[in-house]
């Protein structure tokens, strides 16, 4: 696993952190571990909770779903825009394949993306500039108004 910690975030790159997981079983509670710890020195104001169960439904997914004929990983990022948290699960499966499914109660399966519908402000998922899949989450009020509001990390000591 690799990790990157954005120090400085500000309106030109707005992106806090990112995780590069190997795609195995592993890597979900690793992938909800790290994201807390990564998110923590923000202190951001919506449910850190709900974050981590929606990345733990998306690597799941990705895991699952994503497919290649070489060695491959899963990347998670999360950005600031504006007051709003956004998270990106990359994968290189294909887009056409990520769907909203309404699962009976008897289903095993299926309940992830239904899982982040209910829970996030808004979901998306498109070809990701990395080459495959990218399914992203976005959910409000994650910090106060204003670009420049978002604490940066603590210092370290």
């Amino acid at each position: 696993m690799t990790f990157a910690i954005d120090r400085h975030p500000c309106e030109g790159s707005p992106r806090l952190g990112s995780m590069t997981l190997r795609p195995i079983p592993e890597s979900v509670p690793r992938a909800r571990r790290w994201f807390r710890k990564f998110i923590a020195p923000y202190r951001p104001l919506c449910s850190v909770d709900d974050c981590v169960l929606m990345i733990s439904e998306l690597v799941t997914n990705a895991i699952l779903h994503g497919r290649s004929e070489e060695e491959w990983v899963v990347r998670v990022e999360w950005f600031r825009e504006g007051t709003s948290l956004r998270v990106e699960v990359h994968n290189p499966g294909f887009p056409a394949s990520v769907r909203l499914r309404r699962p009976d109660a008897d289903d095993a399966h299926g309940r992830g993306l239904f899982l982040v519908d209910s829970l996030a402000e808004s979901w998306h998922t498109g070809p990701s500039p990395f080459g495959g899949t990218v399914v992203s989450f976005v959910l409000a009020g994650a910090w106060p108004h204003g670009p420049h509001s978002v604490p940066g990390p603590a210092p370290s000591r």
